[in-house]
């Protein structure tokens, strides 16, 4: 039985698998996710090939569609018109079924050109790549054949189910359905673990959706970003080029409202809302104990979810409900209108920077004549927020 060129013993088959596929993962959290679909960073023009050389083998992906599908993903995202959305499409369907839900993206013309701009348009796209991409994933198999021999074959499946499993899969189902969330984005995005290692950082979701143009998906001093390593290995080396990385607020001695507070506040919106919540837990906490003492019906769970999402985002019975304990609670009721204006600050397009600076400082100064001693607390906070200069 042919053995391959390469004589393993039976771990050394296992770390081969492990390598290749970890190098596709890098491909796609690099040059595909970071560089392609969010300009986040650059790279040098051999490194950018060889990653594209690299899925073409391995995956088979067309560097176009792959970045058009994600654009959208975040342009329509929780909607009917997201590609793959556990909230809208169910978690089972985007987990196991992730990949067909690309294919079928992937064939809208509508959708390639709208969000597929920007991305490699060379001789070897146009005539190999793009419309060869089965020969890729062949020329794989007969590499893997020849290396390991008929295991090769088994190393060889493996390939081609790791990205669908865990880009398509996880990232895209569980990234959006299960784990913890350090910022309030506007969609379901989900941290899955700080420890961003087996998917080359793409764990950090929730992160990457709040700041969605950063070459780094770590945010926290205890989170980790295997990807964000490899691109710094890759600068150190003159290879890469770090564009964006998340914005820091730091907070300055004043205490009123101008445009660099508004910036600042607009930038870190999510965090904005994150620390809004967290703020105001203790506060709702007791209101929550005194109108069960009133034998007013209401859970904690349903005043959480009120405080992490937008009225508008609620499904009609949940507005009612919302409503109707609102209006046996001045403290509630207080602390979610005030929420909702706070958000309302950065959606209106149509406003002047003066304007909204003084909407801002309305907002403050309504929330510390509020009576409420943590709602007060944190618009005195807000007020001294300002961009940091981060250096790269």
């Amino acid at each position: 039985m042919y053995s391959g060129m390469l004589q393993l013993p039976w771990w050394g088959y296992i770390v081969a698998t492990l390598a290749m596929t970890h190098i596709t993962i890098a491909a796609v959290t690099i040059y595909l996710h970071r560089h392609s679909a969010h300009r986040a960073l650059d790279l040098h023009p051999v490194v950018s090939h060889f990653f594209r050389f690299w899925l073409w083998l391995t995956t088979g992906m067309v560097t176009k569609e792959w970045t058009a599908i994600h654009r959208k993903h975040h342009a329509r995202c929780e909607t009917e018109e997201d590609p793959h959305s556990p909230q809208v499409l169910g978690i089972e369907k985007v987990m196991w079924q992730g990949a067909d839900l690309y294919k079928v993206e992937a064939k809208k013309a509508e959708t390639l050109e709208k969000y597929g701009q920007g991305t490699p348009d060379d001789w070897v796209e146009r005539n190999i790549y793009t419309p060869h991409s089965v020969s890729g994933v062949a020329t794989m198999m007969i590499i893997d054949l020849a290396l390991f021999g008929f295991v090769g074959l088994t190393i060889w499946a493996v390939q081609m189910m790791w990205i669908p499993f865990f880009a398509a899969g996880v990232i895209n189902g569980i990234g959006h359905y299960w784990g913890y969330r350090n910022f309030a984005a506007e969609d379901a995005s989900r941290n899955i673990v700080p420890w961003g290692i087996i998917i080359g950082g793409e764990e950090l979701h929730n992160n990457h959706h709040a700041y969605a143009t950063s070459a780094r998906l770590s945010n926290k001093w205890w989170e980790f970003d295997i990807g964000w390593m490899y691109i710094r290995i890759l600068e150190t080396l003159g290879l890469a080029h770090v564009k964006n990385v998340p914005p820091k607020v730091e907070f300055a001695s004043g205490s009123q409202c101008d445009a660099d507070t508004l910036q600042a506040v607009i930038t870190h919106r999510y965090e904005v809302l994150t620390r809004y919540a967290r703020s105001l837990k203790r506060t709702c906490a007791e209101e929550i104990h005194n109108l069960k003492a009133r034998a007013v019906r209401v859970d904690r769970d349903m005043v959480k979810r009120w405080l992490h999402i937008d009225e508008q985002k609620l499904s009609a019975p949940e507005r009612a409900r919302m409503h109707e304990v609102l209006s046996n609670s001045k403290v509630l009721a207080t602390v979610c209108s005030m929420r909702q204006e706070l958000t309302e600050l950065w959606q209106r397009s149509t406003a002047t920077k003066d304007e909204l600076v003084k909407q801002l400082e309305d907002w403050c100064h309504r929330a510390e004549a509020s009576g409420i001693v943590a709602l007060e607390e944190f618009s005195r906070r807000l007020r001294r927020y300002r961009l940091a200069r981060v250096r790269i």
